[in-house]
């Protein structure tokens, strides 16, 4: 790895199973491709040399691409060369790790970034014996999975003692939300060993997009978006539009229209829209690419994010960058992007009870009355954005938590 700019550092990011090049909306790319793909453009942009690690998938593969930003992408052997569900991934992190020693012992980074806590088996494994400092981000924890899937998770038995071995030898921890440093303190982790940077949002792409508002005269738009497992609150979203006369609302998320027969949470969400009498107001849209998203949530009264449990939530950064107002359920990153009466709502995640789906009803209407207050919570939130959400103020915070730990400076802004 040779320097291309003279202050500039050299990174390793370890992403076992999120590869930066997966294609975005595909069944393979989720939130955390995103970051380490939009991390790594930025860093590689302030002229910082930027490696990521994933593991190989597909035999066909290139050992190393190289992306227009400049980011190199490394493909690992460990395991057989094809998809593997991440859960049953642990047992070639050994293998990942001894390559990772093998290759950063002729030319060590300055720094190793870990996303995921496989990916931090696998990144100290390699850094250690060399001394470079390590720096883990979650992106999800599995004390906060097992709360609330119980026996449905299929993480590893060990998976929350890994964790918590990896958090204590890291030399740095990245949150992304305020919820996120309750829940590694909890699990023994000191505070002063974790820093607090968002996921963020390219404004640019998610913007308002002009003239993809609605008549007047139509019904109320609401949208919900996300993965289609009932975790989102899609359920939630369809009883409460049984309190909410003359609005529609649509759902986005799952496989293309035409598989969504097949989906079980599909026919699930159905029997719900039907039992509540408002099937001829729920459309279920099926998953829809990130180029479509921006007009789609642009053309929204109200987007809902009403999932039980959320370890940041991109949803509603998306949203307010779209200058959609969002009601949120009151939980993980939801906390801290969703400024109560400012950018939107937020409500109790509740209990699936009656009372708690009238709540987000009569919230949902009091808002479609009033649409100037809409318009000031969109505003407000495109704002927030701005100030807060953009990939390169995220960047800024992860290299400041970079320089802390290595050599590498924090640079800020584009230096090439």
């Amino acid at each position: 790895m040779s320097q291309s700019h003279p202050s500039a550092g050299r990174v390793a990011m370890v992403s076992e199973h999120a590869s930066p090049l997966a294609e975005l909306g595909g069944p393979d790319a989720g939130g955390q491709n995103v970051y380490v793909a939009q991390v790594a453009r930025q860093l590689a942009r302030r002229g910082h040399e930027v490696v990521v690690y994933t593991r190989r998938d597909d035999p066909r593969l290139p050992d190393r691409v190289t992306t227009p930003d400049g980011v190199k992408v490394a493909h690992v052997p460990a395991g057989p060369a094809a998809p593997i569900p991440k859960d049953e991934l642990l047992p070639y992190m050994p293998q990942f790790g001894a390559w990772l020693a093998r290759e950063w012992s002729a030319e060590p980074p300055d720094v190793v970034h870990a996303h995921f806590w496989m990916s931090g088996t696998a990144a100290l494994a390699g850094a250690r014996d060399l001394g470079i400092p390590v720096v883990q981000t979650y992106h999800a924890l599995g004390t906060v999975k097992k709360r609330y899937q119980g026996p449905a998770d299929t993480s590893p038995a060990d998976r929350i003692a890994i964790e918590t071995a990896v958090g204590r030898e890291a030399s740095a921890i990245i949150a992304t939300c305020r919820d996120e440093v309750a829940e590694l303190e909890a699990m023994g982790l000191p505070r002063g060993n974790i820093s607090i940077v968002p996921c963020g949002v390219d404004p640019d792409e998610f913007s308002p997009v002009r003239g993809a508002e609605r008549d007047r005269s139509a019904p109320r738009r609401l949208l919900t978006v996300g993965r289609l497992v009932p975790r989102k609150g899609f359920d939630r979203a369809i009883r409460a539009l049984a309190d909410v006369p003359d609005a529609e609302l649509l759902v986005a998320g799952g496989p293309e229209q035409a598989l969504l027969a097949a989906e079980p949470e599909a026919e699930r969400l159905r029997a719900i829209a039907e039992e509540y009498g408002v099937a001829d107001r729920v459309t279920l849209l099926g998953g829809v690419s990130r180029e479509a998203m921006p007009r789609l949530m642009s053309s929204a009264d109200l987007v809902l994010s009403l999932p039980r449990y959320e370890p940041f939530g991109i949803v509603p950064v998306e949203a307010m960058s779209c200058r959609a107002p969002v009601v949120a359920t009151a939980v993980g990153g939801q906390l801290d992007t969703v400024v109560d009466g400012r950018t939107g709502v937020l409500v109790p995640a509740g209990d699936d009870s009656p009372d708690a789906d009238h709540a987000v009803g009569a919230t949902v209407r009091c808002l479609l009355d009033d649409p100037d207050l809409l318009a000031r919570h969109g505003d407000r939130g495109r704002r927030r954005v701005l100030d807060r959400y953009t990939w390169d103020r995220v960047a800024d915070g992860v290299a400041r938590v970079y320089s802390a730990v290595s050599s590498v400076p924090s640079l800020s802004g584009v230096v090439r």
